[in-house]
């Protein structure tokens, strides 16, 4: 059983993006970010239901493959879920469609009132808690069933889950990009490295794998 992190950042460590309007709600900077692992052929499989066999299948999917392997729960903050969105809409169940691609019990974090539980048709079910991290990873580990608990994002509940000593892998997967703003996985996490082995893989794409291991 591991705790772990995946997330996508750009080359200056900005794992969100600010560009977004009322039009445009992901911004064009969104795909920038993830487009190598939304071309791969798991992401495709497993987001998109997409049967096909179309998609990249080189080292981006390898990691993407990783992505949901052996995983028994999720944690995410609210803005993952998309409580920011719609904080008073008691009947919104995320943007992740019907079929979210998780398949586990996910824990989402959240400073606003208690809401029911949502059981979704693929065996997602998201819960939703005000915990601190140790308390939120005890939860997701009961019910893991001795697979591995990952903290899905975003980067300011990943940064409370690093700076508490508590993930015991870290995938990022760098974007040949700059943002130049938005919220910075890195800040405040100064000698993070030391913790860790650290090793990394360049993909086809242009993509920097990342990965921290203790």
């Amino acid at each position: 059983m591991a705790v772990r992190v995946d997330l996508n950042i750009s080359l200056d460590g900005f794992a969100t993006t600010t560009d977004q309007t009322h039009d445009n709600p992901f911004g064009d900077d969104w795909p920038r970010l993830t487009g190598a692992y939304v071309a791969t052929r798991t992401f495709r499989e497993r987001v998109l239901h997409d049967s096909s066999g179309a998609g990249t299948t080189g080292v981006d999917d390898k990691y993407a493959e990783a992505y949901f392997a052996e995983l028994g729960a999720e944690i995410m903050g609210a803005g993952m879920f998309g409580l920011h969105n719609f904080p008073d809409d008691p009947d919104w169940r995320g943007w992740w469609g019907d079929e979210p691609p998780f398949r586990i019990p996910v824990f989402v974090l959240t400073h606003t009132a208690p809401r029911p539980s949502i059981e979704m048709a693929n065996g997602t079910t998201f819960h939703f808690l005000t915990a601190t991290p140790q308390e939120a990873l005890d939860r997701a580990l009961e019910v893991a069933g001795g697979k591995d608990v990952r903290v899905g994002g975003g980067p300011t509940v990943v940064r409370d889950f690093l700076k508490a000593g508590l993930v015991d892998q870290l995938h990022v997967a760098i974007a040949p990009i700059l943002l130049g703003r938005g919220v910075r996985l890195w800040d405040d996490l100064r000698g993070l490295e030391s913790s860790y082995e650290v090793t990394s893989e360049v993909a086809e794409s242009g993509t920097t794998h990342l990965t921290f291991r203790r």
